[in-house]
């Protein structure tokens, strides 16, 4: 059976940079063990399926997979998914729009244009620390560095989730981030396989508050361009050591610089006595190819 799909680049508005996403519509019949097959022959760091919605008052259903296992929840598959939905619905207003994932509803924010668009989201659930993170010496092992290469200020590794759990590891400097090189190996044997996030303060475009690169061998993700639920977990990351004032934040994340595909996410924050208490992800898209796929 023929199946449309679209590819976009998300967390850009400039095609062939940003993080590569295919959308499959009319999946109908598709076990999961078919749509595996699909995302792995697509081969980008997501594949989203969308589904009619369970509720009628829900846009869609999405379900999302790297090209190793499948995701309740993922950042980039949100926006790039949104804006598409956004200009396959026709006309340039702005719009809210619902998608159930399995993490549950995700409400978005669509400004649709023609062939890209800009899209946000409500996080679906807060970031919560899941746990302590590795020892310092292991995850330098898994990174290629040294130990004096992590924590700046008053952040220290730490391990949270808003769907995904991520690592999250703090340079000293962007430099050290530049010179990250996992090894595989060390991620398996010593860290049991998770997803690192890094991140320093220093950036390399103006007006951006950190600079990051992710790295999931165990989705079958080396490293990825631009992760959005990175990204919403790193807001846990950000209340707890940043010492932000209460009241709403921006925060400025650029990633992909390493592999060539410079990508820009927006985590928007808001803080009540010293707490986190609303989050939200967004970025542009802008689609880069159509056509249909025998599934």
């Amino acid at each position: 059976m023929r199946r449309h799909f679209f590819t976009l680049d998300v967390f850009t508005d400039r095609r062939l940079v940003g993080n590569p996403l295919a959308v499959v519509l009319q999946p109908d019949g598709l076990d999961q063990t078919a749509m595996q097959a699909i995302a792995g022959e697509f081969n980008l760091p997501e594949t989203v399926f969308v589904l009619p919605p369970d509720n009628p008052a829900h846009r869609a259903r999405c379900r999302i997979f790297t090209p190793k296992r499948e995701l309740p929840f993922a950042g980039h598959p949100t926006v790039g998914t949104s804006v598409l939905l956004g200009r396959l619905d026709g006309g340039q207003d702005s719009r809210a729009m619902i998608l159930e994932e399995t993490i549950g509803p995700v409400r978005c924010h669509v400004a649709p244009a023609d062939g890209s668009g800009f899209a946000s989201f409500d996080l679906p659930a807060l970031p919560v620390d899941v746990g302590p993170p590795p020892p310092a010496d292991a995850l330098a092992g898994a990174l290629g560095l040294s130990v004096e290469d992590i924590g700046f200020g008053k952040f220290v590794p730490s391990r949270w989730s808003a769907g995904n759990p991520f690592i999250f590891t703090p340079l000293r400097s962007l430099a050290a981030v530049q010179r990250a090189r996992p090894d595989i190996a060390q991620f398996a044997s010593a860290l049991g396989d998770p997803a690192i996030y890094v991140f320093a303060r220093q950036t390399l475009g103006r007006g951006r508050d950190f600079h990051a690169r992710m790295f999931a061998p165990g989705m079958g993700i080396i490293e990825d361009p631009a992760t959005g639920s990175a990204a919403a977990a790193f807001a846990g990351v950000v209340a707890r050591f940043a010492g932000l004032k209460d009241g709403k934040h921006v925060i400025a994340i650029e990633q992909g610089h390493e592999m060539g595909r410079p990508s820009l996410i927006h985590l928007g924050m808001t803080l009540a006595n010293g707490a986190l208490v609303a989050a939200s992800i967004g970025g542009d898209a802008v689609v880069v190819s159509e056509g249909t796929i025998e599934a």
